[in-house]
């Protein structure tokens, strides 16, 4: 049993191998292959027999080389890709997004280089319907109906946002900005009898501004300090919304500056951080803080 998994292990690895080069575009010796791998030319041939079962495998006539159709290749550039990773939140995970390194992430081995964790998300599936009238009001901007938290609302539809795991819907409802859980939407009605309507400039910027969803409220800065035992995090990211640091003392503490809409925004941090990060400004927000803890040590 160990030798046959041994050998299933030589054998995948062996044709990511070669599905990676045909991939770029590279033509493949059965005889350079073999050596590369230190297998039987035989070997190699029965691979590209499985291989060439659902690929559009060619065989250059002269130089016996393989090859795969060229319509087969490029079809996501490497635009496509940086865009993707952009809507999804991840074109600032990885230390590069070139052609290069594009081709060691795609390689079928890369999971034994890769791992990314701690991305919690709601199961999506479930608003296949939402997404399909939503993504076709936004791209008409065509008004919608919501049947939301037992009541009709009537929106322009702006933007799908994922935040923190869930996915939200921003609209405009009564000249605001406003953001409805899509877990929370009963309803979707999509009529030609509600209006079309223009793009707001200032919403469209604000939706490109903003860290959060809470587009209602007024920003506030709010100053921090750091300890210096963990400083070096809040120097290597950018942990709260619009963070910068204002100040850095001879003992390694930080002062940090960031730019909130609402308190969830800040308080689950701030306690993530306890006991090395205070709030300095505005007062009344440690303040509201502590009391909170307070009550919650004294019901504990």
């Amino acid at each position: 049993m160990k030798g046959n998994a041994s050998t299933h292990e030589r054998l995948a690895e062996r044709l990511a191998g070669i599905l990676t080069k045909l991939n770029i575009g590279h033509q493949l010796s059965v005889q350079e292959l073999a050596r590369e791998f230190q297998v039987s030319t035989r070997t190699i041939e029965r691979d590209f027999d499985r291989l060439n079962s659902y690929l559009p495998l060619i065989q250059d006539a002269q130089t016996k080389k393989f090859y795969l159709e060229s319509s087969y290749l490029g079809r996501f550039k490497l635009q496509d890709i940086k865009n993707f990773a952009q809507l999804s939140g991840i074109n600032d995970l990885y230390p590069s997004l070139d052609i290069s390194f594009l081709r060691e992430l795609f390689d079928n081995r890369a999971n034994l280089v890769f791992s990314a964790k701690g991305y919690n998300f709601e199961d999506a599936t479930q608003y296949a319907e939402h997404f399909k009238a939503l993504t076709g009001s936004i791209q008409k901007r065509q008004q919608i109906a919501l049947f939301y938290r037992g009541q009709i609302r009537v929106v322009k539809p702006y933007r799908l946002i994922h935040h923190m795991g869930n996915w939200y819907l921003a609209a405009v409802r009564k000249q605001e900005l406003r953001v409805y859980r899509l877990g929370r939407i009963e309803r979707i009605i999509c009529s030609n009898r509600l209006s079309q309507f223009e793009h707001d400039q200032a919403v469209l910027q604000q939706l490109i501004d903003d860290d959060g969803i809470w587009f209602q409220h007024e920003k506030q800065e709010v100053i921090l300090s750091v300890h210096p035992d963990v400083a070096i995090y809040f120097k290597q990211r950018r942990i709260f919304p619009e963070q910068t640091i204002l100040d850095e003392s001879e003992t390694g503490g930080l002062l940090i500056s960031c730019h909130i809409r609402h308190q969830k925004q800040l308080n689950p941090l701030v306690r993530y951080w306890i006991p090395y990060l205070k709030i300095i400004k505005p007062v009344h927000l440690q303040q509201e803080l502590d009391d909170s803890l307070q009550g919650y040590l004294k019901g504990a």
